[in-house]
């Protein structure tokens, strides 16, 4: 019995360990997201301004740099008209196409 109580006890913590690693990768992951979000819109203002984006743009733009840390789901509620995730997502991914072009067209002047 005890051997079985062990065995149950490392299961339990091995299971525990696992969900833990799991949230704090996830965590790491959202966090980065952000932070890169945060970093790509902020070129974009500085280099050609909002005013170059479209309105759906620079509304998610403007959202995500007053709540970083605001979720895909919080960012689209926020939104007037509301967004689902995927639409947030998808336009702060074209955000990031556009500061990637901006980047690059920044290096290929030097």
């Amino acid at each position: 019995m005890d051997l079985e109580n062990i065995r149950i006890l490392k299961e339990m913590r091995n299971s525990v360990n696992r969900k833990v690693n799991c949230e704090a990768a996830n965590i790491n992951k959202t966090v980065n997201a952000a932070v890169r979000q945060v970093e790509d819109i902020q070129l974009i203002s500085r280099t050609v301004g909002f005013e170059s984006l479209s309105d759906g743009l620079a509304q998610i733009a403007r959202l995500r740099l007053k709540y970083p840390d605001a979720t895909l789901k919080e960012l689209g509620m926020m939104l007037n008209p509301q967004v689902g995730k995927s639409g947030v997502n998808h336009r702060l991914r074209k955000l990031s196409e556009i500061a990637d072009e901006l980047r690059e067209n920044k290096e290929e002047l030097l």
